[in-house]
């Protein structure tokens, strides 16, 4: 595969491990497409043709980039997703999740399009940094996605919740990590802090911003730096200092599967579809 130049990408965010997909996963992964769809398969590809139609697919008229993000050392409850080698092991990390609040206390949200169909098992490591995994790391059991993704790769629905365990210890990951809190229906205009882990590096980046709509039931953030890997990364609001923990309202993905260049990001507005994802992921519906 060539080498990517910063602003000079295709549509995926997500790294050469997310990409190299072949059917349905091996290993230990098991997948669930779980919340019926809004309309059918043919409406679902129908409005995917339509919005693509509305937005241009080149980056000619992107806005001149007023900042990039910037490495830090991460913050607990935001990890790398890492493929598994055939030994076992951390092979290398291709895309970005966060823990969410969930009853069972065993949830992560990330993009869809990271995680359907990906070849081999995945572990997700919260709070990477350095090549350490301050939090352990947490092998993924099962992703949930809507059927409007896993029929049509819907570009409203790039969205996923993990489900993530460390079997035969008890622990719970928001026990060890805290969690961001999910919430949806949000306005366009609020600020926030997104976060992401660009391929070949061993730190994330972050920076802040605020939100726009380029086009119905998407987010977009400018920001440079959102390089491949970052896919998944969440749109963080109203974030505490003190534990980096905030409200997720996005994940890098959707148009162009998080944008064709880094510094324009792109989210799929968590609306109706995503509250009942949630819902299916979390044991409560």
């Amino acid at each position: 595969m060539p080498r990517r130049e910063a602003g000079a990408r295709t549509g995926s965010r997500a790294g050469p491990a997310a990409r190299a997909v072949t059917g349905l996963a091996l290993g230990a992964l098991v997948l669930g497409a779980m919340t019926p769809a809004a309309g059918s398969a043919a409406r679902a590809a129908l409005h995917l043709v339509a919005a693509m139609k509305s937005v241009p697919r080149t980056a000619a008229a992107a806005p001149p980039v007023r900042a990039a993000a910037m490495p830090f050392g991460g913050t607990p409850a935001v990890g790398a997703l890492f493929s598994v080698t055939s030994a076992g092991k951390l092979g290398s990390h291709f895309c970005t999740a966060s823990v969410v609040h969930s009853p069972h206390r065993d949830l992560a949200i990330t993009a869809a399009h990271c995680v359907w169909h990906h070849s081999g098992a995945i572990d997700f490591v919260p709070g990477y940094s350095g090549g350490s995994a301050p939090y352990g790391v947490w092998p993924v059991s099962r992703v949930i996605v809507d059927r409007a993704w896993s029929s049509s790769a819907n570009p409203d629905d790039d969205v996923a919740f993990l489900i993530v365990s460390q079997p035969g210890t008890g622990l719970r990951i928001e026990d060890v990590t805290g969690a961001e809190q999910l919430r949806t229906g949000q306005p366009p205009g609020l600020a926030v802090r997104v976060i992401g882990y660009p391929d070949g590096e061993e730190r994330p980046v972050t920076c802040t911003g605020r939100t726009s709509v380029p086009l119905p039931h998407q987010l977009e953030f400018n920001c440079g730096r959102y390089t491949d890997g970052t896919s998944g990364g969440p749109f963080l609001r109203d974030v505490r200092p003190a534990t980096g923990a905030g409200t997720v309202i996005g994940v890098i993905g959707g148009y162009q599967q998080g944008g064709n260049l880094p510094q324009i990001s792109y989210s799929a507005a968590f609306g109706p579809n995503v509250a009942a994802l949630y819902q299916t992921a979390a044991g409560l519906g």
